[in-house]
């Protein structure tokens, strides 16, 4: 590094994150650029070194990507495999603290964008901690990232429009895609129609997957879902059920599919452990997630901190690299910076964001998913806590919330923290206490990424 200290530092170069360098580099800020991968791009821009070609198939605006990492490269300081831990405020403005090669990295900037993105949401069922039954987002990274199928007979399930592109990438790819299982009706759009009208990129995106996916003539199946894995070692079959609309499955309806992988997908969980070690302020979102708290600039409750992108509320990376590029231009006024505004900015945010809602609201995970699930069922996969444990943790050791029942049975001690199995013990005790669970209670963690006690120490010495 060239120094350690800057006008603004972000976090997180996937879309939101590398609008925002961009954005701030512009208005005259000397900018550093974290990630913890080993290039940017995040998971929508994903790739194998050195071939952005590799995934020209599946993402149609790679000439966006390709000018803001120009931007990147000739402007601003970026630092590649770098784990951002905490950020604190410092003297001055504030610290991230980070991991690189198990050394312990610090720099401080006057102002701070978050943008740390999300990971998948999942919900449990039979089997679904069987070699071979992958996250969707884990699947779309083998193949993006290393041009690795997930299997060679796939199938994919679960709600919401990534399915699609996850679906036609494997397509595309030779893999045999033996359906697209929506668990929620494709009319729930219908009631969002002007929301989606508002956005022809985004109907146009859909159109593009859906025809590509006919074309290989893979099956899209509304309101049917992958409600068991099976197979010894590997997963061989699913079983797949039609559902009614409260997503239980109908009487009759389940059939058997031979796959030998499964991706499936709920939507996605923000990253709130950098925002919410500053204590910046969350609410929940359309879709029952946490989100900070911002407001039409992209500032959090906490004065120069910004944040951007799935952090502020899951929707996508046309949302994320608008929101990117007002907290950069934010970010760069807070410093003293002139900043210009271009026309249609903060509109096209709304737009958007109207989009995000609908989707939302078009796919939800409803209550029905509990009637897959048995008591042996693993709810979590690292502590290899059964749903009966989660359950008896209620109604014989008298938990009253998610963070108590991990206390009492360990689901979400595990490498993963929660942040897999988190979302559905948080269900399934609501379901019990009736009593809305408290997403802050699992989605604060101290420390945001796995590191050893000598680079904890080596970082506290500094």
């Amino acid at each position: 590094m060239a120094n350690s200290r800057y006008d603004v530092v972000v976090v997180g170069a996937g879309p939101a994150g590398l609008a925002a360098a961009a954005a701030a580099s512009f208005s005259g800020c000397d900018v550093l650029l974290m990630d913890s991968a080993e290039q940017p791009g995040g998971q929508y821009w994903r790739h194998p070194h050195g071939r952005l070609d590799a995934v020209a198939d599946l993402q149609h605006d790679l000439r966006t990507f390709r000018c803001l990492l120009s931007v990147i490269r000739s402007r601003v300081t970026y630092l590649a495999r770098h784990d951002v831990w905490t950020v604190v405020r410092g003297g001055r403005g504030f610290e991230a603290h980070a991991v690189a090669e198990d050394s312990a990295v610090v720099v401080s900037g006057s102002a701070l964008v978050l943008a740390p993105g999300g990971y998948d949401r999942q919900i449990p069922f039979p089997g679904w901690d069987r070699p071979g039954v992958f996250s969707a987002g884990g699947a779309q990274a083998l193949l993006k990232g290393h041009q690795v199928t997930a299997g060679q007979r796939a199938a994919v399930g679960g709600t919401g429009p990534f399915l699609l592109p996850v679906a036609a990438g494997l397509a595309a790819r030779g893999v045999t895609v033996v359906g697209v299982f929506e668990a929620n009706s494709t009319l729930g759009w219908m009631r969002h129609l002007p929301s989606v009208v508002r956005t022809p990129d985004k109907i146009a995106e859909g159109v593009r997957f859906a025809a590509a996916l006919a074309h290989r003539r893979v099956g899209f199946h509304a309101r049917h879902a992958i409600v068991e894995a099976h197979g010894e070692g590997q997963v061989r079959s699913v079983t797949v059920a039609k559902l009614d609309g409260d997503w239980r499955a109908l009487p009759g309806s389940r059939r058997t599919i031979a796959c030998d992988a499964v991706a499936v997908g709920w939507g996605f969980v923000p990253r709130l452990e950098l925002p919410l070690a500053l204590g910046c302020a969350t609410h929940v979102d359309a879709d029952g997630s946490l989100v900070a708290s911002v407001d039409e600039r992209q500032a959090t409750t906490v004065p120069g901190v910004f944040v951007a992108g799935e952090a502020g509320g899951v929707g996508g990376a046309a949302l994320a690299l608008v929101e990117g590029d007002i907290a950069g231009r934010a970010a760069a006024a807070w410093v003293g910076r002139p900043v210009t505004w271009p026309a249609g900015l903060r509109r096209r945010r709304r737009t958007y964001r109207a989009f995000a809602t609908a989707m939302h609201r078009a796919h939800p995970v409803r209550d029905g998913w509990r009637g897959w699930i048995g008591p042996d069922t693993v709810v979590c996969r690292c502590e290899e806590v059964t749903a009966s444990a989660v359950v008896d943790a209620v109604r014989r050791l008298g938990a009253t919330d998610a963070r108590t029942v991990k206390l009492l049975c360990r689901a979400g001690m595990g490498w993963c923290q929660g942040r897999i199995c988190g979302y559905a013990t948080g269900l399934l005790t609501t379901a019990e206490t009736g009593r809305p669970s408290d997403p802050a209670g699992l989605a604060e963690r101290p420390v945001a990424t796995p590191m050893s006690l000598r680079t904890l120490a080596d970082g506290a010495d500094r």
